[in-house]
């Protein structure tokens, strides 16, 4: 049977003996199956799963979603070998292409078979007809997802096809944004790939791109990129230095903690990494960012404070400038903002939760389903992305153990309670109150937050009726120390209150769901395109601000080869879309409704009134959409994944 909430959840302070012996048997049952480990070789330090436990496996659903995708890819990968053969650059023949168009069709048909037969609508929900067709269904279930599996481990040979490759994209091709652009063969172009050169699209990606997180106000020129007041006039029309200073207009990014990176080689290729500093400004009664300035390397004393520019002279400085920026900005994001900050930090969350919550405790039945595809996907991710040889290595700057190594520091320090969206957001001076107007992440992301929280707050109060049952909750109390302890995660403080619960609870759902969301889209529709975020510079920073040439900046992105590399791994992590953000389906076929408690699901209840903000949620965030520059979709409840499944 599939699995489903309990349908009267308690507390165990509240059980009578027999009760509470059936919980503890049931916890020790799963403790055996999920047990700690800090030996992940990838992830040094940092706790995980021991062993994958076999009801984390991805559902039926799931499979259908990725086979679907990872055959857009192939065909886009088809096409490429195609026009590599028509210009003479590959061995592969008509007939092996023509067989690779086959298992493509043949995946498709299947997964579209598979859909119709679930029929599943854009929600995700699911109209069976009747509980004889159920039974009948399940019984297919584990036949269709091994059929899936198939398909998509043929996909990935064609995907994943490299000799072919490297015999039409060595280092002869002349780079060109052309070039970059032509490798989108069937699958869209994004839209950043003719706008990433603009100063402004530049500046909007700190607040509405794939890494909103670091953009901090300044109260004095930092150090490392020690712009003049000279300097700043002639960027900002109208204004002044001390002025933007006065008023808290100065922003900047700082990517000091990439300093850990060792710039490793890629085919006998040197590749570099900086630390750079970018400064940014709210020009005198306007409320979006501009760029100022940006020192490429700080620790380099002759690297210089470069200024935008359109003069012929030095415009291309400043274009590897940002360019500098741009990578380092490619780094933090994958290796702290994604891998570190959400899916490591939730993985060990979900291993307490099941190893010291019982199946009849509410906040089990609350949090499991923002953990769902967590830690099968987080074992993907750490046994084939960030291993040697793996798209880490070749794509990001990093020797493989120092990129390692960087994202493990990253998890390891990461403070839950400063990591809470509001504390988050004081703490970097820009929250709604700063004199930065335009920042769509920070504004759509807390409406979702307090969505979410409100929701929390709804179920909690279901079955905590006061501070006591929290205290006297000896599961919750495990739980949190646990979590703290085996899980290695600072900042976690076990609950004292009924309003620290609700916190806590708000936090884990809001980073398994919309600040994983907000990281991972943007892989496909901003870092697909290699010239305007990637993980590597392969020639130097630029240590003059002029005389630079087109030629140049374009030697500083990455080979052809590469790009093709970085295309299909972000697209495919950036396309699945699987349970959004209020639907709450078991994860075994035929997925029934989750919950079951008529306290929470009865006409009025906490999560038909979550659901319904959710929608409000939508229409604010449309509506804001029409009259930004550029609409943020990335925090659209309808585009949040429930769990970090991707």
């Amino acid at each position: 049977m599939a699995q489903q909430a309990p349908v009267t959840p308690t507390l165990p302070q509240n059980d009578d003996p027999d009760q509470k012996q059936e919980r503890q048997e049931q916890i020790a049952a799963t403790q055996a199956e999920y047990q700690w480990t800090d030996q992940v070789p990838s992830l040094p330090g940092v706790p995980a799963v021991e062993k994958l436990p076999e009801s984390e496996a991805p559902s039926l659903e799931w499979w259908m979603k990725l086979v679907k995708v990872v055959a857009e890819i192939a065909l886009n990968q088809i096409a490429i070998d195609i026009d590599n053969v028509a210009k003479g650059l590959s061995d592969l023949d008509a007939v092996e292409l023509d067989a690779d168009k086959a298992v493509v069709a043949a995946a498709v048909k299947d997964a579209e078979a598979i859909e119709l037969k679930l029929e599943i609508n854009p929600l995700g929900t699911h109209n069976l007809v009747n509980e004889a067709k159920e039974a009948a269904e399940f019984i297919d279930a584990e036949f269709h997802i091994a059929s899936l599996k198939n398909h998509a481990e043929k996909l990935a040979e064609i995907i994943e096809r490299r000799d072919a490759i490297k015999t039409a994209d060595g280092s002869s091709d002349p780079r060109s944004l052309e070039t970059y652009r032509g490798i989108f063969k069937t699958l869209d172009l994004p839209d950043i790939a003719y706008t990433f050169q603009d100063d402004l699209e530049f500046a909007r990606l700190r607040v509405a791109g794939p890494n909103s997180v670091l953009i901090e106000a300044i109260s004095e020129v930092p150090a490392g990129c020690a712009v003049t007041a000279e300097q700043y006039a002639s960027v900002v029309a109208g204004d002044t230095l001390a002025g933007a200073l006065a008023d808290g207009r100065l922003f900047q990014c700082d990517y000091k903690d990439l300093a850990t990176i060792e710039p490793g080689t890629w085919e006998g290729k040197a590749k570099y990494l900086t630390c750079p500093v970018a400064l940014f400004a709210v020009p005198p009664g306007a409320g979006s960012l501009v760029p100022v300035a940006i020192n490429c390397d700080p620790s380099n004393a002759a690297s210089p404070v470069i200024t935008p520019s359109l003069a012929d002279d030095k415009q291309w400085a400043w274009e590897m400038a940002k360019f500098c920026v741009q990578t380092a900005d490619g780094n933090y994001h994958e290796l702290f903002a994604h891998l570190a900050r959400t899916h490591l930090v939730i993985e060990a969350v979900a291993v307490a939760t099941h190893r010291q919550l019982a199946q009849q405790h509410p906040l089990w039945a609350l949090l499991v389903r923002h953990y769902e595809g967590t830690m099968f996907i987080n074992e993907a991710a750490a046994t084939s992305l960030i291993t040697k040889g793996g798209p880490i290595d070749h794509i990001f700057a990093g020797t493989i153990t120092s990129s390692q190594q960087t994202a493990a520091d990253a998890r390891l320090t990461f403070d839950f309670n400063q990591g809470m969206l509001p504390n988050d957001l004081v703490a970097r001076g820009v929250t709604a109150n700063s004199m930065l107007a335009d920042y769509p992440y920070r504004d759509d992301g807390m409406l979702v937050w307090e969505a979410i929280e409100a929701w929390v707050g709804n179920y909690i109060c279901v079955y905590y009726a006061s501070d006591t049952d929290v205290t006297g909750d000896t599961e919750l109390t495990a739980w949190s120390a646990d979590i703290a302890a085996n899980g290695s995660l600072q900042g976690f403080e076990g609950p004292k209150t009924v309003a620290d619960l609700i916190a806590t609870c708000t936090m884990i759902i809001f980073t398994g769901s919309a600040q994983h969301a907000s990281v991972n889209f943007p892989q496909r529709s901003i870092m697909s395109f290699a010239p305007a975020v990637t993980g590597a510079m392969w020639e130097q920073p630029p240590v003059v601000n002029e005389g630079k040439t087109k030629a140049e900046w374009l030697a500083m992105m990455p080979p052809r080869e590469l790009a093709i590399e970085q295309l299909k791994v972000l697209f495919l992590l950036g396309s699945i879309y699987y349970r959004p953000l209020g639907t709450y389906l078991s994860p075994q076929f035929p997925y029934p409704q989750w919950f079951r408690d008529p306290r929470i699901v009865g006409d009025g209840g906490p999560l038909g009134r979550f659901k319904a903000t959710l929608e409000g949620v939508e229409t604010t965030i449309t509506r804001r959409n029409a009259e930004r520059m550029k609409p943020y979709d990335f925090l659209l409840p309808s585009l949040i994944p429930s769990s970090t499944n991707i």
